[in-house]
């Protein structure tokens, strides 16, 4: 993490300040400017100070993010996990859940799918959460709808895997297309589309992200942990079998 020249200058004040306090009790009379001015040059003469309060500071608030994290976790794990509105893959009654953030067009995201698919095939106790969470255009939100409508249909996997595939941008045309070429009923899936229920889970993907401070696609959770970014299937794999050891 890099701090902007304020927050330094800001650790610089504070040392500056606590310096001072501590040469004002000890030599009494000595001008404020005075004791400003050696606890200046105390610092000059060992800039290491300032780089060992820049890392105290960090640890302080990698710290107290692990913390909040932990608690936020703790108090949205059913939302999370066990959301009955949410599609899941892989083995419904796993003894770990993986949850993924994703948009279908998210580079990383399309990257990531045959990572995960991967780590399906190699473990069959993963339980695969899906939230849709389509941030990145007005064709990301249509096919989004319109793959949580394909649940009526039973055929969300089978979308899912389609638009994950498609090469380009998915666009409303383009999710029709694939909707055909997976044999929905698009019909009965445009209708489907402006179900509740799927309102619901979009702005439910948004409020978790928001407060998971999920800034972008893909993002992982699984156990104590958010991994945000692209994952392999080996580090997808060793996040589940860390959840795995504290179970």
């Amino acid at each position: 993490m890099t701090f902007r020249l304020p927050r330094i200058g800001a650790i610089l004040i504070a040392l500056l300040l606590a310096a001072s306090a501590a040469l004002a009790d000890q030599d009494g009379g000595l001008p404020e400017a005075r004791i400003k001015e050696l606890a200046l040059e105390a610092i000059l003469e060992n800039p290491e100070i300032i780089e060992q309060a820049i890392g105290l500071l960090q640890q302080k608030q990698l710290a107290r993010k692990k913390a909040d994290l932990a608690t936020i976790l703790a108090e949205r794990r059913n939302e999370l996990e066990q959301d009955p509105n949410a599609p899941v893959l892989g083995n419904p009654a796993g003894d770990v859940t993986l949850v993924e953030f994703f948009d279908y067009n998210c580079p990383y995201c399309k990257r990531a799918m045959q990572e995960v698919k991967t780590l399906l095939q190699a473990d069959p106790n993963v339980r695969l959460v899906y939230r849709e969470w389509p941030i990145l255009s007005p064709g990301s939100v249509f096919a989004a709808r319109a793959a949580l409508a394909a649940r009526n249909q039973d055929k969300y996997e089978e979308f899912h895997w389609a638009l994950m595939s498609f090469k380009g941008r998915v666009e409303e045309g383009s999710t029709i297309e694939i909707a055909n070429e997976v044999g929905l009923d698009v019909e009965q899936l445009k209708v489907d589309m402006l179900a509740p229920e799927i309102d619901e889970h979009i702005r439910l993907s948004m409020s978790l992200a928001d407060a998971l401070n999920i800034n972008g696609t893909p993002a992982f959770i699984v156990g104590e942990n958010v991994y945000p970014g692209l994952l392999t299937s080996e580090q997808l794999s060793q996040a589940i079998e860390d959840a795995r050891s504290l179970q």
